[in-house]
């Protein structure tokens, strides 16, 4: 092999390893599931619920979290405060669990009191103020849909109104037939298939963070509507307090997604579209009750 022919062997090597050093790295696959996509989230991509909108109802199998919804729901949320800091709650037992609809909880007559009902908030006026992070699939009970400080929500545009819907997990006020015959004080929690057509005719105010198994496990009523018959059924309620006057060694650290990021488009994308291994169609079409909101354990000293 000639000098030259050695030179010039050398100089091509070199140049085309330079060449490949420009190359730009091999874009990663997108993630398939909600789990790959959360492995990549950033801090920025979660929140901490605030201590005074959070309760924690203790049960005799555990705890449930539920963070409330003072933004949809102000006077109903403040009585839920007031009452359990009055420990209103406490020792009382649930009241009723009616199969795949809802667990019902607070009787003012168990605790001998009269507790004054309050305005109806089934709705609040759109405000530019009030982030929403809209779907794209129509809807069969609103004309349009999304998210709103991590809750699933509703709006006209009409008539200028928000709402929280009725989905699984969701934590409502019960009342009479009259719309303003709700106080707060009895509350239940949707455990079955969400029944949209309570939107706009009961109040929520919030929704259950952890613990759905909790409730979804308690023994049905066997009376009409899922109401226990004998006052002794039931589970009993330990305790339902304020998160922000719990201490801060027995609180439950929690982080919830963000609804307003890019990541949680990507996320509603992806169960949109399921492209998983497993699923061979996909269906193009979200439910407002279908989309996941995660929820994770912090680490302690996070905050």
């Amino acid at each position: 092999m000639s000098r030259g022919y050695r030179t010039s062997v050398f100089r091509s090597t070199a140049l085309a390893a330079l060449a490949a050093s420009f190359v730009a790295p091999a874009m990663a696959a997108p993630p398939r599931s909600m789990g790959e996509l959360l492995a990549g989230s950033a801090p920025s991509d979660w929140r901490t619920p605030d201590p005074q909108d959070t309760l924690y109802l203790d049960l005799e199998s555990g705890r449930v979290v539920i963070e409330l919804a003072p933004g949809f729901a102000p006077h109903h949320v403040a009585a839920i405060r007031a009452l359990a800091r009055s420990h209103f709650y406490d020792g009382q037992k649930i009241t009723r669990v009616q199969d795949n609809f809802v667990v019902q909880w607070g009787d003012p007559a168990a605790k001998g009191v009269k507790v004054p009902t309050l305005a109806a908030e089934f709705a609040r006026a759109t405000t530019p103020e009030l982030p929403f992070t809209a779907l794209p699939d129509r809807d069969g009970y609103a004309p349009v849909v999304g998210f709103t400080h991590g809750l699933p929500a509703a709006r006209d545009p009409a008539d200028r109104t928000t709402w929280l819907t009725h989905c699984y997990g969701t934590l409502a006020v019960g009342r009479d037939v009259a719309a303003d015959s709700g106080s707060g004080a009895e509350l239940y929690v949707v455990i079955g298939h969400a029944p949209r057509q309570l939107d706009r005719n009961a109040t929520v105010a919030g929704r259950v963070l952890s613990g759905m198994e909790r409730l979804a496990a308690l023994p049905r009523g066997t009376g009409a509507m899922g109401f226990y018959e004998q006052a002794t059924e039931g589970a009993t309620i330990r305790s339902l307090r304020v998160a922000a006057d719990v201490p801060a060694t027995d609180r439950t650290a929690l982080e919830v997604l963000r609804t307003d990021t890019p990541l949680f488009g990507q996320l509603v994308e992806l169960r949109r579209n399921r492209s998983d291994e497993w699923y061979k169609r996909p269906a193009g079409y979200i439910d407002i009750c279908s989309v996941p909101l995660p929820v994770r354990m912090a680490e302690r000293g996070a905050n």
